[in-house]
Order: structure tokens, then sequence, then C-alpha cells
């Protein structure tokens, strides 16, 4: 059984930091693209970040752009966000993401594991 099990979360005032993290168990993704997605209840799930299967490509949303690093280490089985400056509309539940494919995505159908989401609470 896959499973991605996020971790790191919390709250922070803004301006401030967060390091998640991203333990998958169950399989390998060295091969496939991985990724983080973020959710406000009631809102549809919007892309954040991905990084390519040998975390050499990295793609972000223009809303994180600058602030937000992403990385993976395949030898732990785990992916990285690392997100600084952080405002109160960072403020969501984050899920990390195992895609479907080698190649680089930001679409969410291109991703077919998820974990159950953390949450990233930020005060003003």
């Amino acid at each position: 059984q896959v499973q991605l099990v996020e971790s790191g979360g919390g709250l922070v005032q803004a301006g401030g930091s967060l390091n998640l993290s991203c333990q998958v168990s169950g399989r390998t993704f060295d091969n496939y693209s991985m990724g983080w997605f973020r959710q406000v209840p009631g809102n549809e799930r919007e892309f954040v970040s991905a990084v390519s299967w040998t975390g050499g490509d990295t793609r972000y949303a223009d809303s994180v752009k600058g602030r937000f690093t992403n990385s993976r280490d395949n030898r732990k089985n785990t992916q990285y966000l690392f997100m600084k400056s952080l405002k109160p509309e960072d403020a969501d539940v984050y899920y990390c993401a195992g895609g479907r494919y080698h190649y680089i995505s930001t679409e969410e159908r291109d991703y077919n594991h998820f974990g159950q989401g953390i949450q990233v609470t930020v005060s003003s």
C-alpha cells in the first residue's frame, strides 16, 4: 500500500518559515515527478510546486515563486517544501503528491497518489 505522509506543518507568524516533509512508503517515486498542492476547504486544490524525478527541475506557482523551495532525496524517499516569508494567504492544507509520469507537471490529473494533507496556519 502506497502512503505519502506529510509533516512539518503548524502555526507560524507572517514572515516566518516552515519546512514540510513528505515521507513515501510502499513504493518509490524515484523515476517519477512529485509535487505539492494546497486547498482551502470548499475550494479546489491548487498547484504549489513540482520537482522532477532527478530533483534537477522544479516548477512553482507564481504566488510562491521566490519564497518556496521544492527538493527531494530519493535515497530517503522523501520530498520537501521549504517555505519562507510566509503570508496569511499561504494558510491552507498542503498535500504531497506522487506523479504518474517522469515529466514534471503542474496539473493535478498527472498525479495519482496524495497524502492526507497537513495544516499550515499563518498569523498576521
